[in-house]
């Protein structure tokens, strides 16, 4: 398996992985394929953290890391949201998923960013590291299940003295 960063030309492919991976998700609006678009057309999309996994020419997985911020009334936080990860339905439970978390965590850290926030399964992301945003005073703009909030501090004491209210992009329609 090869994890490298998408290129312009794996867009029609990852669009039907992602719709794919989705379909049949109990907590999706199946527009997940819409909001990569939108992201990689946005300010907030880094070209080096939207990656794909490849197994013999055919696009398997892909994971999106885009910039967002934690505010506190003046004061704003730079930070990454993880949104979204997609594994095509037949290749899931394979590690996959764990590669493209991994390898863009690694991208994401030589790129200096310093955390990455998502919503997500409280049972699968904390082997990644992924803690409660609420032990860092991190909270979202919408009622959230308090265990699927979470971030990772990809240096050290990165969310430290971080505290306040994610911001999202406009593109990922939440006000």
């Amino acid at each position: 398996m090869i994890v490298r960063q998408e290129l312009e030309k794996d867009y029609p492919q990852v669009f039907e992985l992602v719709e794919q991976a989705f379909k049949n998700a109990e907590h999706s609006d199946h527009q997940e394929q819409f909001l990569v678009e939108k992201l990689r057309r946005s300010d907030a999309f880094i070209p080096e953290l939207s990656i794909v996994a490849e197994i013999e020419n055919e696009i398997v997985g892909h994971i999106l890391f885009t910039r967002l911020s934690v505010k506190n009334n003046d004061k704003a936080f730079n930070s990454l949201a993880l949104a979204p990860v997609s594994v095509k339905p037949q290749y899931q439970g394979q590690g996959i998923g764990s590669q493209l978390i991994s390898y863009g965590h690694k991208i994401a850290r030589e790129l200096g960013y310093e955390s990455v926030i998502l919503i997500g399964h409280e049972k699968y992301y904390p082997r990644f590291g992924y803690k409660k945003t609420s032990n860092f005073g991190i909270s979202f703009p919408f009622d959230l299940p308090e265990e699927n909030g979470m971030a990772i501090e990809l240096i050290p004491d990165a969310l430290k003295n971080v505290t306040g209210i994610v911001t999202y992009p406009k593109e990922f329609g939440i006000d």
